[in-house]
This record gives C-alpha cells, sequence and structure tokens, in this order.
C-alpha cells in the first residue's frame, strides 16, 4: 500500500476544452471520482494516458493499490474489431490502448479494478468483448441517455450474492445512467450480475476468478449515498472487506 493511505489511480480522460481564451486538448477527470474516493478514506491519483504503460504497465501499477476507470467519451470500434457507428462519437485511441493494458495487467496481478459506464466497457474489450455502439436500434428506447448532458435514474436489479450487490449494499437500487453503448458480446470469464429493470440492458459485469473486478455502466460517483467506489478502496485495504 503507498504511503499516506490506500492509493487510487484514476484514468484520465481526453476531451477537448474551451476554456475563453484556450481552445485545447485536456487530460481531465470530474471532480466527482476523487471526492468519491476521499470520502472513502484513499487517495486520489489522476492517471493520463502514458504509451510507455503499453509495454511495461507494472511501473505506474507499482503506485497504486486499486485502479478505477471512469467514464468518458466512446470507445474506439476499432479497439474490438468494428467498424464505427454513424452515431459513434469522437474516439480517443490513446486512452483506449492505455486502459486496456492497465486492466489486463491489473487483473493478472489482482489489484482491485472497477469499471464504471466506458470503464465497464473497457473491461469488457479488455477480456475479448465486444459493444453495442447504439443501443437504441436495440433496445428500441433511450432511457439511459434521454438528455444531453443530464444523468437520468432508473432501476437496476443485481444477482443476490455477487459482487455488484456486496459493493452497491443492496439487489435493487435506482442509479444514475448516461451513455448510449453497451456489452454486446462478453469477454472471456466475465459474468453479468446486473441489469436495468425496464429493458435488461446488462448493468454489471464481474470476472468471479478474481477478488475484485467489478464493472457497472451506472455512475455511482454522482450519488454520494452511494457506496460502490468505497467498496474498491475497501478492496484494496489490508485489513478492511466488503460487507
Amino acid at each position: 500500500m503507498s504511503a499516506g493511505g490506500t492509493a487510487v489511480g484514476i484514468c484520465a480522460a481526453v476531451e477537448r476544452v474551451r476554456r475563453d481564451p484556450w481552445d485545447e486538448v485536456v487530460t481531465m477527470i470530474q471532480r466527482t471520482y476523487p471526492a468519491a474516493v476521499q470520502r472513502a478514506g484513499g487517495m486520489a491519483l489522476v492517471l493520463p494516458p502514458d504509451e510507455a504503460a503499453l509495454g511495461a504497465p507494472d511501473p505506474l501499477l507499482d503506485r497504486i493499490d486499486a485502479l478505477l476507470l471512469a467514464g468518458g467519451a466512446d470507445v474506439d470500434p476499432a479497439t474490438y474489431g468494428a467498424a464505427p457507428h454513424p452515431e459513434t462519437g469522437l474516439t480517443w485511441p490513446e486512452r483506449d490502448r492505455f486502459e486496456v493494458a492497465l486492466s489486463r495487467r491489473a487483473l493478472e496481478r489482482e489489484i482491485p479494478l472497477l469499471g464504471v459506464c466506458r470503464g465497464m466497457q473497457i473491461i469488457n474489450v479488455a477480456l475479448g468483448g465486444t459493444l453495442v455502439q447504439h443501443l437504441d436500434e436495440v433496445i428500441g428506447i433511450d432511457q439511459h441517455r434521454h438528455t444531453p448532458g443530464t444523468f437520468g435514474d432508473h432501476e437496476v436489479r443485481l444477482t443476490p450474492g455477487s459482487l455488484a450487490a456486496g459493493a452497491a449494499g443492496a439487489e435493487h437500487l435506482v442509479v444514475k445512467s448516461h451513455h448510449h453503448q453497451g456489452v454486446h458480446t462478453l469477454g472471456e470469464g466475465l459474468i453479468p450480475t446486473g441489469w436495468s429493470v425496464d429493458d435488461e440492458l446488462v448493468e454489471a459485469i464481474e470476472l468471479p476468478t478474481r477478488r475484485f473486478a467489478l464493472g457497472v455502466l451506472w455512475h455511482p460517483e454522482e450519488d454520494e449515498a452511494s457506496r460502490v467506489i468505497a467498496a474498491l478502496v475497501e478492496a484494496a485495504t489490508p485489513g478492511e472487506r466488503i460487507s
């Protein structure tokens, strides 16, 4: 464990941002992610994409106790061998490569791993899975991204006794989401343990061969009452456990 507390590496987004008078590409993370880690007693470290980590992720992973893959832009379809859908938005392949490399090695090393929204999709892709690029064409409704820039609420159900249910502290809960993509084929070894009540969309996946490897399609960092990110911190803290 890192000095000063449990260190949680949060993979940063790459985005184009306007702030007068500048219009530039930045590496950034919404404040709600580190705030959730800090509330749980962890130390938040923001990790920008680093090409050096693609072939050698260990020097970076040696410095953290847990890895959090945050939300953000669509995953580049080339990452899972697909052509882009017309509705697939701007992608940042350097971020995809970085997060896939870190995820695979973190799983090999049993470093606790949590993927949020896009992060859940990255975990699936890292293990050989694929994505639905535009859910509207599959489920026929747009409850998961009905208002641009606004998190929508909907209900999910979680498998009793699953890591997802233990992390969330409940088997049914109302969550906040904003996405238009999801799991198509599951990556190797992953199992679904959460579904949207209204449309049966997979909302949680986990790797049962690892102590803590979880992806959730909703945004627990946007709900201060959520304990999902706290569960990640607990899993990486000696003497703590998920209850």
